[in-house]
């Protein structure tokens, strides 16, 4: 059986060795924050910090830090969640094979949730203030204190219950810019299911209900994050991956049914009207600036007597979330040609900040009497990725072809790079779609929530053998210098600053592009970037694919020799150009408090209170 809560799941880490305290008095303003990435750095045990500054509760970090640690606190449920997963992507062997699927049993009944018994719920046992909640501020520009793992409980207000409800983590700012003392921030993206309730009750001119929960089973933290198919809520699946069936209770004051376990709940409505909310550093690797988000009116905050205040710190990846993500693939993987049509396996790509670039191997299957395959399947394959899920928020979709490479995998992204760069014909293979709808933490685009996305889609025979070191540098206009070589086929070459307003194509880019139409290496390295910083973009591909695929927009920052327009597509001749310079507009990276960190390794030092914890 599952944790029935947090406590529970602390007690066993503890007891392996997985779990380690810490006491000594620390700052939840930037300093915890600095431990936690350090400690997700050298993989270290869960932390949890008895003595924090500013409140009675303590914080927990880096629960979920280690792939291992994961697999551990879901040891004995995952072999039920691959099984009832499986069926979900294949009903009709499972039901050829019904034997087969005896083990999705026992998961199947504990995605049923369930009503508190023998008492109340333990999450009610107490009240304190907003204020009295650890004010946890991870990086030095953010607005004001945030929580990092949320779980945000709303149903419809058209369909209300569990069957409609949502669960999903979207940011929750709890003091700063202009809220007031019962108010909180509520931030969520795009593409989330909490927007349709929220319409929902606007058209209907209500308020909508909304609970944040803090800590409570871990299942439930992976559940709220999880892409799940249509018809499996958030808990339905976290008694499926917890081992055990959620428990709710009621309450009479409360008009939402309550996750009983949980550590915190802040029970209170969305109302109308918006409040800045941000910046917030953010899992991108930069700052999400402040914009106007929903407000929420807290009418009271309840937690359990033995609460506890779990954490993490985003930022550039591989952060904690990384492990979340790369959970969250291995548990999804049999369900991704179920829902998309001709996809044979997806990778978002999280050291280039996960929605920028996603992978995708399909079928290439439509023309197969053609002397030459040629994308198109893979063209219905990628507006199907951009048509559900979190995919959507992509902004560079890179596929190829299952049938040119059966052993190719899409998580080796230097093998895909190679494989693709390889094939490439930049007369047919770039699809743009401009004025889309982008991910809320980019921005690249035109405008907030308002980008442009690149369908780079190829088959068909290697067309070039790709350049490893670079043998003559490409002639250069004045402004230019330092190019490096990245990787196969990969150049990046350092450019002035970039000082044009959204949107306006660069003459020196375009300058760029016309002069390595002569070029003779231009075959060997099809893809090049134009960057501020050379030496740091080509010290690995993970700078590589982090700058360039952060800091550019398809439809603005694309150039390329014999670059031409015809019948509205656009196409060049090798090699395509990215603009990755920094731009005025866009926000800033994340940087650490120098005294901070000073500070923070002071403490990890030989003879410190935090030596040998990470």
């Amino acid at each position: 059986m599952g944790y029935a809560n947090l406590n529970q799941c602390l007690a066993d880490l503890e007891a392996q060795g997985q779990l380690r305290r810490v006491d000594v008095e620390l700052d939840p303003y930037l300093e915890l924050a600095a431990v936690q990435r350090r400690a997700f750095r050298a993989k270290a045990p869960a932390l949890l910090f008895t003595r924090v500054k500013g409140t009675r509760f303590p914080m927990l970090a880096n629960l979920f830090g280690t792939r291992e640690r994961l697999r551990y606190i879901f040891r004995d449920s995952l072999r039920a969640v691959d099984a009832v997963l499986a069926a979900k992507a294949d009903p009709a062997a499972a039901l050829r094979r019904p034997w087969r699927s005896l083990a999705a049993l026992p998961g199947l009944v504990r995605m049923l949730p369930r009503a508190k018994r023998n008492g109340g719920a333990p999450v009610l046992e107490c009240n304190c203030n907003l204020a009295d909640l650890p004010r946890l501020t991870c990086w030095p520009g953010d607005g004001g204190p945030f929580i990092t793992l949320p779980l945000v409980y709303s149903e419809d207000p058209c369909r209300p219950g569990l069957n409609a409800s949502n669960l999903g983590m979207y940011r929750v700012q709890l003091a700063g810019n202009a809220y007031a003392s019962d108010e909180a921030g509520l931030h969520y993206q795009i593409h989330r299911g909490i927007g349709a309730h929220h319409a929902n009750a606007i058209a209907g001119g209500v308020e909508l209900p909304v609970h944040v929960y803090v800590g409570g089973p871990p299942a439930l933290s992976v559940a709220a994050v999880m892409p799940l198919p249509e018809g499996l809520s958030e808990l339905r699946f976290a008694g499926l991956l917890g081992g055990r069936r959620v428990e709710l209770a009621r309450a009479p004051e409360l008009r939402l049914p309550v996750l009983a376990e949980a550590d915190f709940c802040i029970s209170g409505r969305l109302v109308p009207g918006l409040k800045p909310e941000g910046p917030f550093g953010d899992h991108v690797g930069y700052y999400s600036l402040r914009h106007d988000f929903p407000v929420l009116k807290v009418d009271a905050v309840y937690h359990r007597r033995d609460a506890v205040w779990p954490f993490t710190a985003v930022g550039r990846p591989p952060q904690e979330d990384t492990v979340f993500g790369d959970f969250i693939h291995e548990l999804t993987a049999p369900l991704v040609p179920q829902v998309f049509q001709g996809v044979r396996e997806v990778h978002a790509v999280d050291v280039a900040g996960v929605h920028p670039l996603l992978l995708a191997l399909g079928s290439e299957r439509y023309t197969p009497y053609e002397a030459r395959r040629r994308p198109r399947e893979l063209l219905t394959a990628a507006l199907h990725l951009l048509g559900a899920t979190q995919t959507a928020l992509a902004k560079y979709v890179l596929l190829a072809a299952h049938e040119d490479a059966p052993g190719l995998c899409a998580r080796d992204v230097p093998a895909f790079l190679r494989h693709l760069l390889e094939r490439t014909d930049f007369s047919r293979d770039l699809h743009f779609l401009t004025r889309s709808t982008s991910d809320t933490l980019d921005y690249t685009g035109c405008g907030l929530h308002e980008g442009s996305k690149l369908i780079w889609a190829s088959a068909g025979e290697k067309r070039r053998e790709l350049g490893l070191e670079l043998r003559g540098a490409p002639d250069l206009p004045e402004g230019f210098s330092e190019p490096r070589v990245a990787g196969p086929g990969l150049l990046v070459v350092r450019g002035p600053a970039h000082s044009l307003e959204r949107g306006e194509p660069d003459p020196r880019m375009e300058e760029l592009a016309r002069r390595l139409e002569a070029w003779p290496e231009r075959e060997a390295f099809p893809l090049m970037a134009v960057v501020d910083d050379a030496a740091f973009c080509a010290a690995g591909l993970d700078n590589f694919l982090w700058v360039v695929f952060t800091r550019s927009d398809p439809a603005t920052d694309s150039y390329g020799a014999h670059a031409q327009t015809r019948a509205k597509h656009w196409s060049c001749a090798a090699p395509l150009v990215l603009d990755a310079r920094l731009k005025p507009f866009h926000a800033p990276p994340l940087e650490e408090d120098p005294a901070v960190t000073r500070g923070v390794e002071a403490l990890a030092a030989p003879g410190g209170p935090l030596h040998g914890y990470f």
